[in-house]
């Protein structure tokens, strides 16, 4: 059995979700996030934390 935590972050690109995904990784959750859909690909945030699985 996988008793990995897995957190589902909606806005992971404003401030608060992206302290709160670098929070939990930290944690050892396994993290997934929800972006606005906008004109630009303003990830900044959240771009040293990205990894493609």
């Amino acid at each position: 059995m996988n008793d990995k935590k897995v957190a589902l972050i909606t806005g992971i690109t404003g401030q608060d979700g992206a302290y709160l995904a670098e929070f939990l990784l930290e944690k050892g959750y396994e993290v997934h996030g929800i972006k606005r859909r906008s004109s630009s690909f303003n990830t900044e945030r959240i771009d040293h934390l990205y990894q493609d699985p």
